[in-house]
């Protein structure tokens, strides 16, 4: 199982076009989304990033997804760039297994 967390801003590319076409953009999402999953891969969450979040990331959306798979992920992240959503999202994401607090740890300890 991999988690994977995405954080992004609309570039200036998505703020130029007119809301009927970002809802249409955004619709056409819908169906790989779905797809995912009827595969398996879960949305924790989608959200805004607050503002007052102390030693907050630069960015102003995330969004919190489980594969059930390395490849999974992998996957995804192929059909978030074949979709365009890098012209209009910049984007950084950060993935990995589940671990416990003591298993982070002792890797921190071990560096």
């Amino acid at each position: 199982m991999k988690y994977y967390i995405e954080g992004w801003n609309a570039k200036q590319a998505w703020i130029d076009l007119g809301q009927e076409e970002r809802g249409a953009y955004m619709a056409q999402l819908a169906p790989a989304i779905q797809q995912l999953s009827e595969q398996g891969v879960e949305i924790l969450s989608w959200g805004i990033n607050d503002a007052d979040t102390d030693k907050r990331l630069a960015f102003d959306f995330f969004a919190i997804w489980r594969f059930p798979t390395d490849e999974f992920a992998k996957t995804f992240e192929t059909m978030v760039a074949d979709a365009g959503w890098h012209n209009y999202f910049e984007q950084q994401n950060m993935k990995g297994s589940p671990a416990s607090p003591q298993d982070v740890i002792g890797k921190l300890i071990g560096m």
